[in-house]
Parts: C-alpha cells; sequence; structure tokens
C-alpha cells in the first residue's frame, strides 16, 4: 500500500465512519477499485486508522464527553453486546469481510430502511430529550451488533437504536458518537493484539501510514462530524438512504454484467 493509497483510504474512513453510510463497506470498495492487496497490515490499517476518528469525536465533544461515572457506565453496558458478538461471530465476520457483495446488498437494504424510518421511528424532539437510560444503551448496543454484517454502518444502527427508544435525530446522532469511542478503540486494540501474536512485524514505512492515516483521518472527521449534525436535523435520511441505494445497485450491476470486483 502506497501513501497515497493510505490518504484514500483514510479520507474514506473520516468522511463515512460517522455517516450512515458505511465506514467499513466503503473503504472495501475503496480498496477493490484501487487493487490494493488484502494483506494482514492492510486489514489492520484498516481498523487502526479509526484511532483518528476516536480522537475527533473527544475534541468536538470534550466537555460533554468527560461526565459523570453513570454516562461511562451506559456507555460500557451498550458496548458489552458488541463485544461478546465480536468474540462468538469473529470468523464469520472475517469471511463477509472479503465478500463485496454482501456489502453492496446491505447498503441496498439499509437505504430502503432509510427511506421510511423517519415515519416507523421519527424519534423525538430535542427539546424532550433526556439522559440515555440503561435499558435505551443496551438495546442500541444490541442495534449496533448488526453493524458486524459490513456494509450495515455502525452510525446507522446505533441512530436507528436510539431513535426507536425515542431520541431525537441530533441526540440519537450523539450518543452514536459517543458509543464510538470505546467500540473503535476496543476494535483498533484487538486488531493490534491479533497482529502481533500471528506474527506481524512493523516497520518504518508501517508506522508512516499510520500516522498518516490518523491525522488525515482526524481532520476529515471533524468536518465529517460538524456537516453531518447539522444536515441530519433539518434533512433527515432520506439523501443517505437514496446513496446507499444507487452505490449498492451500481455494484449489483456490475456483477450482474459480469463485471467482477473481486478483492485482490
Amino acid at each position: 500500500m502506497t501513501i497515497l493509497q493510505a490518504i484514500i483510504l483514510a479520507i474514506i474512513e473520516g468522511i463515512t465512519e460517522f455517516l450512515p453510510i458505511s465506514s467499513t463497506g466503503h473503504m472495501i470498495i475503496g480498496s477493490t477499485i484501487m487493487g490494493i492487496q488484502q494483506d494482514d497490515f492492510v486489514k489492520l490499517f484498516t481498523v487502526a486508522i479509526q484511532f483518528g476518528g476516536i480522537l475527533s469525536v473527544i475534541a468536538l465533544y470534550w466537555k460533554r464527553f468527560f461526565q459523570s461515572i453513570d454516562f461511562y457506565l451506559k456507555l460500557f453496558v451498550a458496548f458489552l453486546p458488541a463485544v461478546v458478538a465480536g468474540l462468538l461471530l469473529k470468523d464469520t465476520i472475517d469471511l463477509l469481510l472479503e465478500n463485496i457483495m454482501v456489502v453492496a446488498v446491505m447498503l441496498v437494504i439499509g437505504g430502503i430502511v432509510f427511506l421510511s424510518i423517519d415515519k416507523w421511528a421519527p424519534g423525538g424532539a430535542e427539546e424532550d430529550d433526556k439522559p440515555v437510560s440503561y435499558k435505551q444503551a443496551v438495546i442500541i448496543g444490541i442495534f449496533q451488533c448488526l453493524a458486524m454484517v459490513p456494509g450495515v454502518s455502525r452510525s446507522a444502527s446505533t441512530i436507528i437504536g436510539g431513535m426507536t427508544q425515542g431520541l431525537s435525530r441530533k441526540f440519537a446522532a450523539e450518543f452514536s458518537f459517543f458509543l464510538a469511542v470505546p467500540t473503535m478503540f476496543g476494535a483498533t486494540v484487538k486488531s493490534l493484539y491479533d497482529y502481533v501474536k500471528d506474527g506481524g512485524e512493523f516497520t518504518a514505512q508501517h508506522y508512516q501510514l499510520f500516522a498518516i492515516g490518523n491525522v488525515v483521518a482526524f481532520i476529515v472527521a471533524i468536518v465529517a462530524i460538524r456537516t453531518f449534525i447539522t444536515f441530519l436535523s433539518k434533512n433527515g435520511f432520506k439523501a443517505f438512504g437514496w446513496y446507499r441505494i444507487v452505490v449498492g445497485g451500481v455494484i449489483i450491476a456490475l456483477y450482474t454484467m459480469g463485471i467482477e470486483m473481486q478483492m485482490m
């Protein structure tokens, strides 16, 4: 993987991590189009640059993020379902990550859901928002498990989970951002541990790619979060729904025509 390819993947990560369009799915698509060989380091890189996204949330919401112990406990109980599901389904998840058609289908399905979510799960008004309860946190955490299927989107599943619990679109999105911090940090640490355990080594170029990737992801994610919150509060999910359907539909059409974008 070249420095340019690393920058492109980091831009994709920064834009899509907090938008309901699937960062994993878009990085799989981006890697495929660029012909990046999917070796162990590349797989680690696509997870590790999420650390830049973590820092962007803390930088933007640091006053709200450093709250009471109760706040952290709620994040913890929301995080637990993903830990359990990730440990139980790791091999299955790894197989799904290598199948771009899974990404395409889930993008389309998610897009269809988004076209109607404002009707069947409209959420509450911003002025009615109250602190998330432990029950709501657990339910949002269960929704987050759906994002283990590439193409679903972690932010989409958690925002939808929050709205089904009566949270406003803005508040559900912000809780999704907060929940991303332990989730993405845990995924990064686990990926690093597995890489080292399996004999992976780091070169000077690897460290350079990590540094560049995280800095780019951090900067882009800050812009993406600010833009997304404003857009979502005013316009809802329909634009994201149509975007997902178009991207997923194009990939499916290419396969139907026999133009296969196989993972290298």
